[in-house]
């Protein structure tokens, strides 16, 4: 199980991705745009640089639903190996079978 403050932090950054998301794709076209002038595109880029760190989507790191585990993450699934096989071993995933030979 990964540490509770891990994990708050994690669910922190999300939101603040989700509430800056559109100004800071907003932000992002005007930078962007080579037809608007380069002073306006460098008051975007500025703009976009006085926004949280953390509310930029590359700041997140997938976990585990279930136990917080950061590495070894299935992004399908959204689980950790150790909670799939768990979890497989145990019936609850569907389509899954133990594999012997």
């Amino acid at each position: 199980m990964a540490k509770k403050s891990m994990i708050e932090r994690e669910k922190k950054r999300q939101a603040l991705v989700e509430k800056y998301a559109a100004k800071r794709a907003a932000l992002k076209v005007i930078a962007t745009d080579e037809t608007k002038t380069m002073e306006e595109r460098f008051k975007a880029r500025l703009a976009l640089a006085k926004l949280p760190r953390n509310s930029s989507a590359t700041r997140l790191h997938n976990r585990c639903q279930l136990t917080g585990r950061p590495h070894a993450y299935y992004r399908k699934l959204k689980v950790s190996r150790i909670m799939l096989r768990e979890l497989g071993s145990n019936g609850q995933l569907p389509g899954v079978v133990k594999s012997s030979w």
